[in-house]
């Protein structure tokens, strides 16, 4: 897989997947927006690491991969914002559809409104964590200017963590292969971790 993937990261359409991608895994969280950005900053360590040896004018550039990342993490949190505002019923029929989401309701749902600005950051690393936060911040109405700065703020920070595995993992062992490998499970940790943090139960919870 990992091969595969690395091929399309010597294509210049690879910014344009991988926005793509992270646009839209907040509909659909099991795309692999994280193992893609993952792959991209691994060509591009690997290519600097090859010092003199030629290689593909295409190898993504980290600053732009960065930017590119963080925007289409914003774009998606957003717009899955505006159609937990406008959704109503027809939103809560479609996410009851889905086993997933249904689950990660449940036990998310009520941390948003404990959680304050904090949890929108770490639910983005949380599987289905972004999905739940940004439709519920829109489904309780909450003003743009509350979420907006957080879903940056997480946009950055997922972006900038998944970036820098990729990159210096690579550089760190000095095998691309190995380097993805490490980084994805690395990010998957981060993941778990997050889904963890969110699904805690408050203090006053835990005393009582």
């Amino acid at each position: 897989m990992f091969e595969t993937l690395g091929s399309l990261t010597a294509s210049p359409w690879i910014y344009a997947l991988v926005a793509l991608s992270i646009v839209l895994d907040v509909f659909l969280p099991v795309l692999p927006s994280g193992v893609l950005v993952i792959t991209a900053a691994a060509a591009a360590a690997a290519a600097g690491a090859a010092g003199p040896v030629p290689v593909p004018e295409q190898v993504p550039d980290i600053l732009i991969l960065l930017v590119i990342a963080t925007t289409a993490s914003v774009l998606g949190d957003m717009a899955a914002f505006r159609l937990g505002r406008r959704g109503g019923a027809r939103l809560d029929r479609a996410i009851a559809r889905s086993r997933r989401l249904t689950r990660a309701h449940e036990r998310l749902g009520t941390a948003l409104a404990r959680g304050g600005g904090a949890l929108v950051v770490i639910a983005r690393f949380a599987p289905a964590g972004r999905s739940v936060v940004s439709l519920g911040a829109g489904k309780t109405q909450r003003k743009v200017a509350e979420f907006l700065p957080w879903s940056v703020l997480a946009g950055m920070a997922w972006a900038g963590y998944s970036v820098a595995l990729g990159y210096f993992g690579t550089q760190w062992l000095g095998t691309q292969w190995l380097g993805t490998a490490l980084s994805v499970v690395a990010l998957f940790a981060a993941g778990a971790l997050a889904a963890f943090l969110v699904r805690r139960p408050p203090p006053a919870a835990t005393a009582a």
